[in-house]
């Protein structure tokens, strides 16, 4: 009795997921894409991702290297790090309850 949920869709943030990418090391824009599709199997449209970088170099999550040719790496800055631990350590606490609760079923 397979259940398909695919309707759903993933639950993701494009913020979170830049952040988790760039925790690994800097990158530009389409190498976080497939960074995260591999990761989290999200594919982030170019829009989505662009829109998110601007808001995390804006708010100083990221910060912009030296450009490669035409390519403009990120790298997460320090508030960075400590923005992502602490999202993830809230999502751990949020998933270690729910299957805690579902251990109850």
């Amino acid at each position: 009795m397979g259940t398909d949920l695919s309707d759903l869709g993933r639950f993701s943030d494009p913020s979170l997921l830049i952040l988790a990418s760039l925790a690994g090391s800097p990158k530009h824009g389409y190498a976080m894409i497939e960074d995260i599709e591999q990761m989290a199997g999200v594919r982030l449209g170019p829009g989505t991702l662009y829109g998110a970088l601007a808001r995390l170099e804006q708010r100083g999550l990221i910060a912009p290297l030296a450009a490669e040719d035409r390519r403009r790496p990120y790298q997460i800055t320090g508030l960075g790090v400590a923005a992502l631990r602490e999202q993830l350590t809230s999502l751990h606490a949020f998933a270690t309850t729910g299957l805690r609760r579902l251990a109850l079923i």
